[in-house]
């Protein structure tokens, strides 16, 4: 049976009788066919854009820019030959056939704008390196190993400047006006997107396929071709811009000198995770002695383990979310299916072993998704469709550690988008469903497009991108209906508080009539509650309602004492205030008129029976709804145990910040502080859908701290939280073994 790399078109069987000079014809012509009708679609989308301009009247310089496409568009034909020449031309340099690639042109003055034009060339040169700085490295290398083979100099005859270079000399006599000109390299940049991250894995994999294996350490297969001696290492191909990047860099000041430390920083940090955990794998493997040593076993190089992962990439992974249901160790997981897939590559996985590199990689990707996956609620579904990237994140640690580098990585921007599209959505409405589906296309779409091209991470993360700005814009809105319906709670429990203590100091004070303190208890203590939340403590309002209460209370005791004509004055003169009182309890004129004869009836006889009443017991604090069931948890006992610290540190929190919750399902989840009451201080944590969670006091939540509910400890980007917590729990193992 005939064994094939992953994307390979010719067998590895027959690898080995290619020569060297034919593999690289075989690069030319894909290269030349891929990229050679880049030019003929330049034109077509700059001449919608500049239709839209007219036609929105934006004219400027848009009548006349157009009139220049048409003018190149002419001669497009033209200009597709000459660009495939140059392409073509680039390989034959390579070879050492030097042709028009290579033709000195005379030095001499050049006017502003053509100078212009050279430096819209090197940025452009910049902005290809930097999208596709792996897949280029990668086959920088693997050119630099092929010219070994053919005993030239090194170069990579597609690199970013040369195809930057490429589309100079194209256009370099061409009449293109300084508006035009972003245009037409905006969209060059762009057609070359669409090929080049395809062509560049393609290239890679065929190289692989034929025996230029290229790993981190630069461990290299030996080509099947007769070696020469070792040359001493080549310049970097565009150290003219790095060259540039750094002074630019140098020439910010302190902004470039604090953009260097940290990246430095993140370094020196990768490294001391790193040294964790080897301690962390030691430790776990003094647990669980191997049978066999593996000091003798030969390391498998890192394409190959990327060959293997790659076959591995597209299949179903049952084993590895098995492994993250039954908390069996996904690191694990992984080194098993590796060591499996490399035998169905034809290695024997008894006579090969990681390297300590790759098995850190293995390892990170393992707890990263753990941490990730156990610490952010999620449903099984979601869960399934995060397991499906693990080969594919795997891939990606073995070639590139700035995945546990660089922040701005496309790989980890990809997890934190579909982290915060995904936690806590169960697909209960239909933007949550669209948003859960749209995830999963584009997690299928890398899982069945990833060649070592990171640009499909970033593609991806883009796509995805729209639909979570209009959930955040939806959680914003559920988080401030959240917050208005604590406040307004809160407002009425403060209210009601309020009256019952005016209440109390009144009726606790002389014996009253039934019907009077019904009305005192009813009527007037409910009214009084709505003047406090309408106008407030203090108001003219709120005054005229205590004077009817007192009122009241005196014509009540001046009946006791027989004086009836008083009292009917007195009543009489509170019919107004009385009718208003009762009106805000929801009774009409009619029925107030009858309350106002019982109480007539009532003050007709002085014997009425009268007694003391006792003063209405408080009500709680707060109205704690749906999370009283979480905080039984640390308010069962009427006290709370807590550590005073952790309330200070809770309450000197501000909104926005993050936490992780264990709620009464003992689901983990990402919550945040939205609101802090202005008349309580407690806050209020709702999940990244801006639904409710829990308010509690600073004092709850440090008890919920307290029994492992609560962490407070937490980042707003998922990966930073996963990477933060694996740093903790290899820190543990590393301290004990200290």
């Amino acid at each position: 049976m005939t064994t094939l790399y992953p994307g390979a078109s010719v067998p590895l069987a027959e690898s080995a009788h290619l020569d060297a000079s034919a593999l690289l014809a075989e690069l030319k012509r894909i290269a030349v066919e891929q990229l050679g009708a880049v030019p003929a679609g330049l034109y077509r989308p700059i001449e919608d854009q500049l239709h839209d301009s007219l036609r929105a009247g934006h004219a400027g310089n848009a009548r006349k820019d157009l009139m220049q496409v048409l003018a190149l568009r002419q001669r497009s034909a033209a200009q597709v030959m000459r660009y495939r020449e140059l392409i073509a031309g680039f390989f034959d340099d390579f070879r050492g056939r030097i042709g028009h690639a290579q033709r000195e042109v005379p030095l001499g003055l050049v006017a502003e704008t053509e100078l212009e034009f050279h430096v819209a060339g090197q940025r452009l040169a910049e902005a290809i390196g930097s999208r596709y700085q792996h897949p280029l490295e990668m086959l920088d290398k693997r050119f630099e190993v092929l010219a070994d083979a053919l005993n030239v100099s090194p170069g990579n005859p597609i690199g970013a400047a040369r195809l930057a270079g490429a589309f100079l000399r194209v256009f370099r006599d061409a009449d293109i006006s300084p508006s035009l000109q972003p245009m037409l390299f905006r969209q060059y940049e762009q057609e070359l997107g669409n090929v080049l991250g395809d062509l560049y894995g393609r290239l890679n994999t065929l190289l692989a396929a034929h025996g230029y294996h290229v790993g981190e350490r630069r461990e290299t297969a030996p080509p099947p071709v007769a070696v020469k001696a070792p040359t001493p290492p080549p310049e970097p191909p565009h150290a003219d811009i790095d060259d540039a990047a750094a002074t630019t860099i140098s020439g910010r000041g302190n902004a470039g000198i604090d953009l260097f430390r940290t990246s430095a920083e993140a370094r020196v940090e990768h490294q001391r995770l790193r040294d964790m955990l080897h301690v962390w794998r030691e430790d776990a493997q003094a647990k669980t002695p191997q049978a066999a040593s593996l000091g003798a076993r030969r390391e498998l190089r890192v394409q190959e383990l990327v060959s293997v992962a790659s076959l591995l990439q597209r299949e179903g992974v049952s084993h590895l979310h098995k492994a993250l249901v039954e908390k069996r160790g996904l690191n694990d997981a992984i080194r098993t299916q590796l060591l499996d897939g490399a035998s169905r590559l034809g290695l024997d996985p008894e006579q090969m072993r990681l390297g300590e590199r790759e098995e850190d990689a293995v390892d990170l990707v393992g707890l990263m998704f753990e941490s990730l996956l156990d610490s952010h609620a999620m449903v099984d579904q979601v869960r399934r469709m995060f397991t499906r990237l693990v080969m594919s994140y795997v891939k990606v640690a073995l070639t590139d550690e700035n995945l546990f580098v660089r922040p701005d990585h496309p790989a980890r921007r990809l997890l934190d988008t579909l982290a915060l599209s995904c936690e806590s959505n169960d697909g209960a409405s239909p933007q949550d469903r669209e948003l859960l589906q749209r995830a999963s296309a584009l997690v299928d779409r890398v899982v069945a497009e990833y060649n070592e091209d990171l640009a499909i991470f970033e593609l991806t993360a883009n796509e995805l991108q729209d639909l979570l700005q209009q959930q955040r814009r939806r959680a914003q809105v559920v988080e401030r209906r959240s917050a208005e319906t604590v406040h307004g709670r809160e407002r009425l429990l403060q209210a009601r508080l309020q009256a019952a203590a005016v209440l109390a100091q009144r009726i606790a004070a002389q014996p009253l009539t039934q019907t009077v303190a019904h009305f005192l208890e009813h009527h007037w203590q409910h009214h009084l509650v709505q003047v406090l939340l309408r106008e407030g403590h203090g108001s003219e309002h709120f005054d005229r309602v205590l004077a009817l209460g007192d009122a009241l209370i005196a014509a009540d005791a001046a009946a006791a004492r027989g004086e009836g004509g008083a009292v009917a004055e007195r009543v009489l003169s509170l019919h107004a205030a009385l009718t208003d009182c009762l009106s805000s309890s929801g009774l009409d004129d009619q029925v107030a008129g009858e309350w106002m004869a019982g109480l007539a009836r009532t003050f007709a006889f002085p014997d009425t029976a009268r007694e003391q009443r006792a003063a209405p017991p408080m009500q709680q604090l707060a109205d704690d709804s749906d999370d009283t069931r979480l905080l039984e948890v640390v308010g069962g006992n009427g006290t709370l145990d807590y550590a005073q610290e952790d309330a200070d540190r809770i309450a000197a929190l501000r909104p926005g910040a993050w936490m992780r919750l264990v709620d009464e399902d003992g689901q983990e989840g990402s919550v945040k502080i939205a609101w802090i009451s202005p008349l309580t201080s407690r806050l209020l944590l709702v999940n990244r859908r801006g639904v409710r969670k829990l308010v509690a006091s600073p004092q709850q939540l440090a008890a919920l701290l307290g029994v492992g509910r609560l962490f407070v400890e937490a980042d707003e980007l998922p990966f930073d939280d996963a990477m933060r917590q694996v740093r903790q729990r290899l820190a543990k193992v590393a301290s004990h073994a200290a």
